[in-house]
């Protein structure tokens, strides 16, 4: 999520492989949206829609803390598989917390998104994006990623993007540059060490990302494809120490194979728009797949640490070198 020069708007761009009727029809038609509509964990009933300038959208979110969240969404401009205009997050008893703006578009088969949240304030817009990022809101555009690619292309998928204030190249040195992928990668509380780095096409790296006690997992990347500074393509193995294919050790029905896509697009002024998509192969069994799709809250947990540790890297190394 990336502010441009409104200090009161929240700005986001996604693109999905999927052509503009079946987007425009995964928002607007009821059952479709309650299959990828919030954050993770969170399920959702419509109780009525009236797609239309001045209708409404009365909705309720549940979060997986049991807890409901009562909506009603006021449309204001409705443009066929073009734009939607609506506040959002109002009900009965509270305005709404922000106006919102979507633009469609498709090019070559695959739909842009464009996305403005204008608030009041800079000071609400500054705390709206904390908000979202702690409650984990970016989600809700990778759900509509991985419904997208299941309905389309039967690819199941993991999907998530993070934006960051940082030029695409610098991004893209810190996916490959092993020295400063082991620095942000593991997750909180693990240490990666390389057996293997070669980090380049048709490589193979093999590590180990350990807690220091009891856990220690290994893992091999095979790179399929490396285009700077826009694309990595790698398959993801996990290993025992002597590199023979087995199961995630904490997760025995966990596919143990998948293939990611890391996107790397400008965005903005000095910013880079990432976007990891993890997909499960054609020999994929039912019950991996199924442990593949319970996963997905977990891995978004991981990977947003991971990015968070790569933020954090970004910005001490602008630092360093300002």
């Amino acid at each position: 999520m990336v502010a441009r020069n409104n200090p009161r708007e929240i700005y986001l761009v996604r693109e999905y492989d999927a052509p503009i009727d079946a987007v425009w029809e995964a928002w607007t038609d009821v059952e479709q949206v309650a299959k990828w509509w919030g954050p993770r964990g969170f399920t959702l009933t419509t109780h009525s829609k009236d797609l239309r300038p001045g209708g409404i959208w009365h909705y309720t979110m549940h979060g997986p803390d049991g807890v409901d969240y009562p909506n009603k969404t006021l449309y204001h401009e409705v443009v066929e598989r073009e734009k939607l205009v609506y506040d959002h997050g109002g009900y009965d008893d509270r305005p709404p917390l922000f106006r919102v703006t979507v633009n469609f578009s498709e090019v070559d088969g695959k739909t842009n998104m464009e996305m403005s949240m204008v608030l009041p304030t800079a000071e609400e817009a500054e705390a709206t994006r904390k908000f979202i990022k702690e409650v984990g809101g970016f989600s809700t555009w990778d759900r509509l990623a991985e419904y997208l690619s299941e309905t389309e292309n039967g690819k199941n998928c993991f999907v998530i993007n993070r934006s960051f204030e940082a030029p695409i190249e610098q991004v893209f040195e810190m996916w490959t540059n092993p020295e400063h992928l082991a620095n942000w990668l593991p997750p909180s509380g693990m240490k990666m060490t390389w057996l293997r780095k070669e980090l380049f096409e048709n490589g193979s790296c093999f590590f180990s990302m350990s807690n220091g006690e009891d856990f220690t997992l290994y893992a091999q990347f095979q790179f399929v494809e490396i285009n700077q500074p826009n694309r990595v393509v790698y398959l993801q193995r996990f290993c025992d120490a002597n590199e023979n294919i087995t199961c995630h050790p904490a997760m025995e029905t966990f596919p143990s194979e998948l293939r990611t896509t890391v996107l790397l697009a400008a965005e903005c002024q000095q910013s880079t728009r990432v976007t990891v998509i993890s997909e499960t192969l054609e020999n994929v069994i039912e019950s991996e797949l199924g442990a593949f799709r319970q996963a997905r809250t977990g891995m978004t947990q991981g990977w947003t640490g991971s990015f968070d540790k790569l933020e954090d890297l970004l910005r001490t190394d602008s630092e360093d070198n300002s």
